[in-house]
């Protein structure tokens, strides 16, 4: 029983780790790209980066500056930054190993070939001219392992707890660029209106939003535009809607999940309620959000992870496939 639980502990936070390696990834490359076309004085600083990753406490700890060279290390490398690239991949190929019973041979090889690729590369993440390549075969490589789990593991129950982990993940980070570059844009902040919608542009491309931004949205980037695609769109893999709804699917493949069914549709409406949104700051309206997204993770470990809550009934729908 607590070898089921575990199994679809490791899936789900096998999927968060990957996503989020990948997603840290994007964040630099597009941090690193927008400043070489914005003016020094008004470029988005890159202790930014480590606003959005909710790590400036555990980087003063071990960094004195956040100039590019050490936010750079300590968001891709550091071994010491539970966060980092380096570090999420080691704890999605843990998770990977220790569940090789359930997941596809090549899933888990290229899981494994991916850290071992990352690690032997690390002088290209500390070059600037370097970093780029090295970043973008990450996105490259975990993108092909999401691909590879998806077009060759069963769609079963092990299946829709990688969809839960991913789609999660994915939900969070938007939530969080979006609120750190809404508020370094905010009307209150510096003048950088000549150049706001490139700005904007670089938070869709940290995504890979922006071709579907301008293929759906009828409108040049700005950020009421950008904010109401990242959240409310229902196409794009990456808004918060999507990832939302996606979830809500996979959970309809689970047995029980009633709390977490629920915890979503809270989400759902609060994403999609425009006018609360216009009414409240957005800085504040985020909070909401990542406090439902919290309290979604909290529901999925109630219902599947805490094995003192399971019941018999679940307990035997989860060996099923054992």
């Amino acid at each position: 029983m607590a070898m089921l639980s575990r199994v679809a502990e490791s899936l789900y936070w096998m999927s968060r780790y990957l996503e989020r390696a990948e997603n840290t990834a994007r964040m630099i490359n597009a941090n690193a790209n927008v400043m070489l076309d914005l003016p020094r004085e008004i470029r988005p600083s890159w202790d930014s980066l480590l606003t959005i990753t909710g790590s400036e406490e555990t980087f003063a700890t071990l960094y004195s500056t956040p100039g590019e060279s050490q936010v750079s290390r300590f968001l891709i490398t550091e071994a010491r930054n539970p966060g980092s690239i380096v570090s999420s991949l080691r704890a999605a190929r843990e998770n990977a190993r220790s569940i090789r019973d359930i997941l596809q041979r090549e899933g888990w090889e290229h899981i494994n070939a991916l850290y071992l690729k990352a690690m032997a590369r690390i002088p290209d993440s500390e070059s600037p001219k370097r970093r780029f390549a090295y970043l973008d075969d990450i996105i490259v490589s975990v993108q092909t392992v999401a691909g590879i789990i998806a077009g060759t593991m069963s769609h079963d129950e092990a299946y829709e707890f990688v969809r839960l982990g991913c789609n999660l993940e994915r939900a969070d980070m938007t939530t969080r660029i979006l609120d750190a570059r809404w508020i370094d844009l905010s009307p209150e902040g510096k003048d950088v209106t000549p150049f706001e919608n490139l700005l904007w542009m670089s938070v869709l491309k940290s995504m890979t939003a922006y071709h579907m931004y301008r293929r759906h949205c009828q409108s040049a980037v700005g950020r009421n535009s950008v904010v109401k695609f990242l959240l409310e769109d229902t196409l794009f893999p990456r808004s918060c809607h999507f990832c939302l709804r996606d979830m809500l699917e996979a959970l309809a493949h689970l047995p029980q999940g009633g709390c977490a069914r629920e915890k979503l549709a809270e989400a759902i409406a609060l994403v999609q309620d425009e006018e609360s949104r216009r009414r409240t700051e957005l800085h504040r309206f985020i909070d909401d959000l990542q406090i439902k997204l919290a309290e979604i993770h909290d529901a999925l470990s109630g219902c599947y992870f805490d094995v003192e809550k399971l019941s018999p009934r679940q307990n035997q729908s989860l060996c099923s496939n054992e």
